[in-house]
């Protein structure tokens, strides 16, 4: 009995020691980003504070699904990158001092401030409607960032969402922000320079980028949730009406059970009000497994899992459906189904119509090319392990579009190596290639 008290007793320590280096090293992490950022190294070195800011997220990712061997992976890599930023500074060279001061041309599309503050029914995605969300609060907005890069947005309608700002309302987080605009919690911190023990307050204003490639599709009238993008778009009459941000299942697959959110075609084949949740076998027998109770349903009310909307679909087990923990949204959490904001859940079902079509896919990396020639790439993680490899999923992307010729190869390996989850331009600059024949031009006796 002692020795099963003492072994009881240093698993426990192990444990606490375990979520205390992890805390330590999310802290560490965190404070020596925002650390960078106030001393202005986004605007020196902007692509290395952009891959600390993606390895971060994904390290915050695995370490809220309790995968500690990824987490202490990918924050032990931060930390490193952390020291290579510090090395570059160290031997970067000084500018030689200039007679006069000149500014640098600003690329296309480049905004010199951040948007003016909007409400929040207008900043979650493009279009939504005045009612989706709780109105900003009326007390002044405090001090914005005192490093910003700039927000660049592009106009096109193969894009949904924005670069711009949110007025924070009061009694929210941080977390419940970042899954109200469907964005990383640990990306949001760290474009607002805000380190893991800062607070936030009513009124402030956050910078946020959510501006995300639309998927290819084949409705003209359903659904259609990307896994890797943590989305899911609504399409009316061949136009995409209502997109929002969705929770979908945990990468946990063991010969027990398997959480992931399946991919395949689907049709809603029933609509709920106030639905009860009968608890599926999967569910039951881990419940049995844990040693809890074992519920077998649980009916409508704040308690329900289910929130106040749910919509079943033809897929064995899976709904789409509110839910009671709204921060959850913009993760892998569920069991399977997929969780959808409170108030934005209570618009889409006003929206969809029993039997609408739907198709929930896979596509980590994703391709657009707008009006004025820009060619834009998303890259997310690969978060069920489903494909060959973001590089040739990108390469296959181009390629098939025949723009080899027109993209920046450097930029294309950065976006993949960051994982931002956000359009990123990767046209190869014309003006680049210009100004090499001017400089030679001049070279050349007339």
């Amino acid at each position: 009995m002692n020795c099963i008290k003492f072994f009881l007793f240093t698993t426990l320590c192990y444990l606490i020691g375990v979520n205390a280096t992890y805390a330590d090293q999310r802290s560490d992490a965190v404070a020596s980003l925002a650390r960078l950022r106030q001393e202005g190294v986004a605007s020196k070195l902007p692509d290395e504070i952009r891959s600390l800011d993606a390895t971060l997220a994904t390290a915050d990712m695995y370490y809220q699904l309790h995968d500690q061997k990824n987490a202490d992976r990918y924050y032990q890599l931060a930390t490193q990158k952390v020291a290579l930023i510090q090395q570059r500074l160290q031997t970067r060279p000084t500018p030689a001092p200039q007679s006069a001061v000149t500014t640098p041309p600003l690329q296309s599309g480049t905004v010199t401030a951040a948007a003016p503050p909007v409400a929040p029914a207008q900043i979650v995605q493009k279009p939504v409607s005045s009612s989706s969300l709780p109105q900003a609060a009326t007390e002044q907005p405090t001090s914005a960032v005192a490093e910003q890069e700039p927000l660049e947005e592009f106009g096109s309608d193969r894009l949904v969402g924005t670069a711009g700002t949110y007025t924070v309302l009061k009694g929210e987080s941080l977390r419940l922000i970042a899954a109200k605009l469907g964005v990383s919690r640990t990306q949001l911190a760290a474009m607002n320079n805000l380190g893991q023990k800062d607070s936030i307050k009513a009124g402030q204003i956050l910078r946020y980028n959510n501006q995300r490639i639309i998927p290819t599709h084949r409705f003209r009238d359903g659904i259609v949730i990307n896994i890797p993008d943590r989305m899911l778009y609504l399409y009316q009459q061949g136009i995409m009406t209502f997109s929002t941000a969705v929770a979908l299942g945990t990468p946990t697959k063991t010969k027990q059970f398997v959480w992931q959110t399946p991919t395949g075609k689907f049709k809603i084949v029933n609509k709920a009000k106030d639905p009860t949740w009968t608890v599926p076998p999967s569910i039951k027998e881990e419940m049995r497994l844990e040693g809890k109770e074992i519920i077998t349903s649980i009916p409508p009310g704040p308690t329900n899992p289910l929130g106040k909307y749910a919509m079943k679909t033809s897929l064995p087990g899976i709904l789409i459906h509110s839910t009671t923990k709204p921060w959850s949204i913009y993760t892998y959490a569920s069991h399977g189904c997929i969780r959808v904001f409170p108030q934005r859940m209570e618009e889409l079902f006003k929206l969809v119509k029993t039997n609408t079509p739907g198709e929930i896919i896979y596509k980590p990396v994703k391709l657009a090319v707008t009006d004025d020639g820009k060619i834009l790439l998303e890259a997310h993680g690969d978060i069920y392990n489903k494909t060959k490899g973001l590089t040739a999923e990108a390469q296959a992307l181009i390629r098939a579009q025949k723009l080899d010729g027109k993209v920046d190869w450097e930029k294309v390996k950065r976006v993949i190596s960051r994982k931002a989850g956000v359009a990123e331009e990767i046209t190869r600059i014309a003006s680049e290639e210009q100004k090499t024949v001017d400089t030679a031009s001049a070279q050349s006796p007339s």
